[in-house]
């Protein structure tokens, strides 16, 4: 069964796309590609460890998908940090999980954010990826705070086929991403 966004995708946003930018083929609309969730810990060395297994819990938890820890590849004395040590961990979405993980950010993790008011237009790379930042994870639903043992945050970063900002920008937004400024159109 095809999850709710894809179905969303290629029954309005593909031929909302084909008109508002003249594409003459299905193979030019923007799509997203993968979605990268990335979780730095910045303890001292002796948390470190501990901190690394808790982001790693973490993602598992609300991406279904376990995630790989991530390792430093300088090393940095003011940091007390050498290269090789492990500094996060990471995830990367495609297919289904990527977006079922989407729809559930777009419909429920963010607008339960006190006092949202949109997330910034802005945070595209110039090659049609967007980044978002979360400060606490606990505003997805998959998380008991009863067993929150540490506050993390999350970078996460939804990469497109698009050419430009815009493309992309206009892609996510037809999606149901809520940016700032911008109301969402009635469905």
């Amino acid at each position: 069964m095809k999850p709710d966004l894809l179905t969303k995708y290629n029954d309005e946003v593909v031929p909302a796309l084909k008109e508002q930018f003249g594409y003459k083929n299905i193979h030019q609309v923007p799509f997203i590609e993968k979605i990268v969730i990335n979780c730095g810990v910045g303890k001292a060395e002796s948390e470190r460890k501990q901190a690394v297994q808790d982001a790693l819990d973490a993602i598992s938890l609300i991406t279904g998908q376990r995630g790989v820890p991530t390792v430093a590849k300088n090393s940095i004395s003011n940091f007390k940090l050498r290269a090789g040590e492990l500094v996060g961990a990471k995830v990367t979405l495609r297919g289904d999980r990527m977006y079922e993980f989407l729809l559930r950010l777009i419909g429920t993790a963010i607008p339960s954010i006190r006092d949202f008011r949109g997330v910034s237009a802005k945070a595209f790379d110039g090659r049609g990826n967007y980044t978002l930042g979360i400060v606490d994870y606990t505003i997805f639903p998959e998380v008991e705070l009863d067993k929150v043992q540490r506050q993390l945050g999350f970078d996460i970063c939804v990469v497109t086929s698009a050419n430009t900002n815009d493309e992309a920008r206009e892609l996510l937004h037809l999606l149901g991403m809520p940016f700032r400024g911008r109301e969402k159109k009635a469905a």
